[in-house]
């Protein structure tokens, strides 16, 4: 479990996450898009998340969405804290409806996104679809994991990114969940993540 408070001069946010909850979510980020994301991403990872964020949505969604996945990455590795017992891999091909994304995820203590979701959307809502890498980028780089998103098929944008959402939630999960197998075991030959 982790609890993040960041502030700044164009957002304040409040985050707390249990990896070992039961999908349950408070989310509360002043854009509807994204907390309807967040709400998939808690209930499918099956991890407790509240998220309450004061930003300057007035400009746009942008430093509202980064600081988020900033805020969430940090919750996410503070919460895997040295990584022993976890399985460390997971991966999924989700579908919903015509949209079909894999998600696969390494949490490896490095950094890194490979992200191939194209929509000819630039909006859903009024939501930039081009923000949805911004956050996941922030939280790939502040969690320390390696995260592959990519688009096998689809073409509504709102059932691309929420099989985006649903498939790195579920990577996620199998990623952070316990290996009976491994005891105390840090899941690397170097002996640290």
């Amino acid at each position: 479990m982790a609890e993040i408070k960041r502030k700044t001069t164009e957002t304040d946010i409040v985050l707390s996450l249990n990896l070992d909850g039961a999908g349950k979510s408070e989310i509360d980020t002043g854009i509807g898009f994204l907390d309807h994301m967040l709400t998939l991403l808690a209930r499918h990872a099956r991890f407790d998340l509240t998220v309450k964020c004061a930003g300057d949505t007035y400009v746009d969604d942008h430093h509202s969405t980064e600081d988020i996945g900033i805020c969430l990455g940090a919750a996410f590795a503070e919460a895997i804290g040295s990584g022993e017992g976890i399985a460390r891999y997971g991966d999924v091909t989700l579908p919903m409806d015509e949209a079909l994304v894999l998600a696969a995820a390494d949490i490896s203590g490095r950094g890194h996104l490979e992200f191939e979701l194209p929509t000819d959307t630039p909006k859903v809502g009024g939501f930039d679809t081009e923000l949805v890498q911004e956050f996941f980028l922030a939280f790939t780089r502040r969690a320390g994991i390696t995260l592959h998103i990519k688009k096998l098929a689809g073409t509504n944008a709102h059932h691309i990114i929420e099989a985006c959402f649903k498939a790195a939630a579920r990577a996620l999960a199998k990623a952070a969940a316990i290996d009976p197998r491994l005891g105390e075991e840090i899941p690397s030959t170097k002996g640290v993540l």
